[in-house]
């Protein structure tokens, strides 16, 4: 996959499957990776983010895999803003 088709492949799982059952207040800020081939994800507990992506990677070796902050339009930034919720 391309970083385009990675990125599209992201926002069309969390937007369709995801979103709705991980944005809860307890879970903003966190980090989700989501596997684009099977739409599993995990939610980071722990706050390492390399653990993380290591347990996804475990569950499927050769699965293409996207990073996410919860109610976020980036994962690491200077001054990234909260999204807002979208109306669904």
């Amino acid at each position: 996959m391309t970083g385009e088709e990675v990125g599209r492949r992201a926002d069309e799982l969390y937007e369709t499957h995801i979103c709705a059952q991980v944005e809860t207040e307890d879970n903003l800020g966190k980090l989700i990776v989501i596997d684009l081939e099977t739409g599993e994800y995990e939610i980071d507990t722990d706050r390492n983010s390399l653990d993380l992506s290591l347990r996804m990677q475990a569950k499927n070796p050769l699965s293409h895999f996207c990073k996410m902050r919860i109610g976020y339009n980036a994962v690491y930034s200077f001054g990234g803003v909260r999204l807002m919720p979208s109306k669904r």
